[in-house]
């Protein structure tokens, strides 16, 4: 006797997966709001328009909506991108100017996201290990741009593990977030004052 083979309806995908992405957005705007730890799965249901079940049924627990964010925020950077384009770069003064608006692009675009992740860290089992994955590629990335340095001329004035931890300091995600956040300033203040402290310094 054949065995009944199950139909995947290409609406029924196309609305199940609407549906994550809407518990997904939602959970991010909760977390990044509140804080990951005075949010519950109640709470992303009714922001979602949706029941408790379909949130578990569609991304999973708590925790499983958390990890998709991270893993969301990771591949929407577009850091290899970037990266790529960087290092084709041949004056450290244009690619210190690259670097701070491809760094701003994906800082003022992905913010709820760093935002979500961030606040869930005092709250999390695993909170060190959930802050590699949200920023250790980024971080690499930024030591593939020193390293990029060091073969250009004029040379930085430090060596490639000083000027990885200055770009970090500058465009990492903290950085950008104690311009924008605890001091209020634009985007495009922030942009323009470090790159050009980066370039004062490096240059």
């Amino acid at each position: 006797m054949a065995t009944k083979r199950a139909y995947a309806s290409p609406l029924r995908q196309q609305a199940a997966a609407r549906t994550r992405e809407q518990v997904l957005r939602c959970a991010a705007g909760l977390f990044a709001g509140r804080g990951y730890g005075r949010v519950t799965v109640a709470d992303i249901a009714a922001a979602a328009g949706v029941s408790p079940k379909t949130v578990f049924a569609s991304v999973g627990s708590k925790s499983d909506i958390l990890d998709r964010i991270v893993d969301q925020g990771v591949t929407a950077s577009g850091h290899e991108e970037a990266v790529g384009r960087l290092l084709g770069l041949s004056d450290p003064r244009d690619l210190l100017r690259e670097l701070a608006a491809a760094t701003r692009l994906g800082n003022e675009g992905q913010f709820v996201v760093h935002e979500a992740i961030r606040k869930a860290l005092p709250a999390h089992e695993q909170a060190e290990e959930l802050w590699e994955r949200a920023t250790g590629e980024y971080r690499r990335a930024l030591g593939a741009v020193a390293r990029h340095l060091d073969t250009l001329t004029p040379r930085p004035p430090t060596s490639v593990e000083e000027t990885a931890d200055l770009l970090w300091f500058w465009f990492g995600p903290s950085g950008w977030r104690t311009l924008v956040v605890e001091n209020g300033w634009s985007w495009e203040r922030a942009e323009r004052f470090l790159c050009r402290t980066a370039t004062a310094t490096l240059c």
